[in-house]
Formats: structure tokens, sequence, C-alpha cells
């Protein structure tokens, strides 16, 4: 009894440690996908079951500090403590679902991310156009 316990509990532990490691949370490193430069650091964090991407800090590559062209409630505010990842839901081993706004432009694309090696390092952020067009940045974990 002790034993299938012992046994339980580590599979239980492993399981939580795998999740966690499979989460987007965190601080990552935006990369502009046409110029390479990496403009601002975004933290994801989980609410509800849902992820979110709010951006923490500014880089010297960052185009503007304030996000003109936004619509509603965003447009004129500062960029740095944006959301601009919202409600981007788990999907098989993915997420999906979501909504990723490009302070430049102002536009609103639905979002996917995921890894495509497991070393949890290097995240791929999908923004698409409901024309079918779409873009993808390689975000990197900041340590």
């Amino acid at each position: 009894m002790k034993k299938s316990f012992l046994t339980f509990f580590s599979l239980l532990v492993f399981a939580v440690m795998l999740t966690a490691q499979n989460s987007p949370v965190g601080i990552w490193k935006t990369v502009d996908d046409e110029t390479g430069d990496a403009k601002s650091h975004v933290e994801i964090y989980e609410s509800n079951g849902k992820y979110y991407g709010k951006v923490v800090k500014l880089l010297k590559a960052a185009t503007t500090t304030v996000c003109n062209e936004c619509p509603g409630n965003k447009k004129g505010k500062p960029i740095e403590g944006m959301v601009i990842i919202d409600n981007l839901e788990p999907y098989k081993y993915y997420w999906a679902n979501g909504e990723i706004l490009d302070p430049k432009t102002g536009k609103v694309y639905g979002c996917s991310a995921w890894y495509e090696n497991e070393d949890y390092n290097t995240l791929y952020v999908r923004g698409k156009h409901w024309t079918g067009l779409f873009r993808t940045q390689t975000w990197y974990r900041v340590k």
C-alpha cells in the first residue's frame, strides 16, 4: 500500500512538472519577423484557464511607445503595460483561439502559439488575419 501510494504520488508530481514546462507562462523576448530585431519583453500569464500577454518592457528596436493606431480604449495608450494577447486557450498540444494586437498597426489578429521542440525556450506565435494571411514570429524565453 505504501509503495503504491509513493508511486502514484511520484507520477502526480511528474505530471505537474511536465505540464508546467509545457505552459507558455513566462517572460518572452519578441523578435520582429521582418527585421530580426528584438522589440519587447512580453509576460504571458494564465487567468481562469486562458492565457494573456502583456508588454512589460520595450527594447531599443521598438519603433513606437504609444499605440496611436490601436482600436477602442487602447488608442493613444502606452504600449508598455498593455495586454496584447487575449483569451489564448489550451488546444491539443498548443494554444489557440486567442487574439493578438500588433501595436505598430493597431490590427488585431487571431492568435495561436506552440513549441516545436522540447526545450520550451522558443515559442512560435502566429497572428492570422480573417483573409487567411498569417505571419509567425519566434519568441525566446527570458531567463
